[in-house]
Formats: C-alpha cells, sequence, structure tokens
C-alpha cells in the first residue's frame, strides 16, 4: 500500500518565480505601501504613508540612492538573459526599471538562488562596463521572491511585468 504523503506530488512545483528586486535607497518605508516585519502578511494592510519614517530612514543610509541609467539598464538585461541561458532557467518575461527589476523565471532552483544570481551577474556586468566603480552592490538587501504555482499564476505574473510597470522606458 501507498502513502499518498509520502510520493512524489507535481503540486508542489512551482510553474515558476515572480523576482523583484530594487536599487540602493530607492524604496524607503514611509512612503506608503511598503511592509516590515510587522505588516508582511498577505492580504493584510501595508503600512500607511509617513514623512516622519520616510525622514528617519533617508538619515540611515549610507550613500546617495541608485538610479538606473538607460544603459545601465541595458547592462542589467544582458546580465538576466545571459544568467537564465548559462544556467538553462526559462526567462518567461522581465522589466528593468530606473529602480528596480520584475523578472518571470522557472529554475529548477530555489528562488533565494535566481534572485543571488541576478543581482550578482547584474553586479560584476555593470563593474565590466564601468557603470558601477563602487565597492559596494548597488541593489537593496533582499527582494522579493514570490511562487507562482498554478499556469495561470505564471500567466498573470508575465502580464503584471510586462504591461503594470508604465510606459516603457527608452
Amino acid at each position: 500500500m501507498t502513502h499518498p504523503h509520502r510520493e512524489f506530488r507535481n503540486e508542489h512545483i512551482p510553474f515558476g518565480y515572480l523576482i523583484t528586486f530594487r536599487a540602493y535607497g530607492t524604496w524607503l518605508h514611509g512612503k506608503g505601501g511598503s511592509v516590515d516585519r510587522f505588516h508582511n502578511v498577505y492580504g493584510e494592510p501595508k503600512l500607511p504613508a509617513s514623512e516622519q519614517r520616510r525622514k528617519y530612514n533617508e538619515r540611515l543610509l549610507a550613500r546617495q540612492p541608485v538610479k538606473l541609467s538607460s544603459n545601465g539598464r541595458k547592462t542589467v538585461e544582458l546580465a538576466i538573459r545571459e544568467t537564465c541561458e548559462i544556467r538553462k532557467w526559462s526567462l518567461w518575461a522581465f522589466n528593468v526599471r530606473t529602480n528596480h527589476v520584475h523578472t518571470v523565471v522557472s529554475a529548477n532552483t530555489r528562488p533565494r538562488h535566481v534572485l543571488s544570481a541576478f543581482k550578482a551577474n547584474a553586479t560584476r556586468m555593470m563593474r565590466e562596463a564601468g557603470q558601477w566603480r563602487n565597492e559596494r552592490s548597488p541593489w537593496a538587501r533582499k527582494g522579493s521572491k514570490r511562487y507562482l504555482w498554478t499556469e495561470q499564476d505564471l500567466i498573470n505574473a508575465i502580464a503584471y511585468v510586462m504591461y503594470d510597470q508604465g510606459e516603457p522606458l527608452p
């Protein structure tokens, strides 16, 4: 007799991940809509806008916020494509903005590894192109790693990344 809980079940393998990471210093608590360790439950309200909290977090910055130029965005795009090609990951969609990067990817690893690889390779390629000379990373700590459990989740994430980020950037 087999035990269903011991058998391999496909529904435990996500269709992909929605990976988002931000440039350093560009999304501070206080602007409204952010989360912290006390306000990070799905479906629950996010942090309200607070000028006092925003100013406090600005003072905590160790350096100026990072804004990606047109050339910087192209380099990050190239790095993401190269990372997926080398690692045999399926890149479904991406959108590199001036202050953050969205990707939808299917990978045979945990999403934290995908996020880490994207940030590391983007930084390396920006340094090689002379677009990043600071010894610190241009990226904020951590990032968002959402599991896409169904085909519809994957389709929705692709649409979000491709069409819900505002006007295309030059």
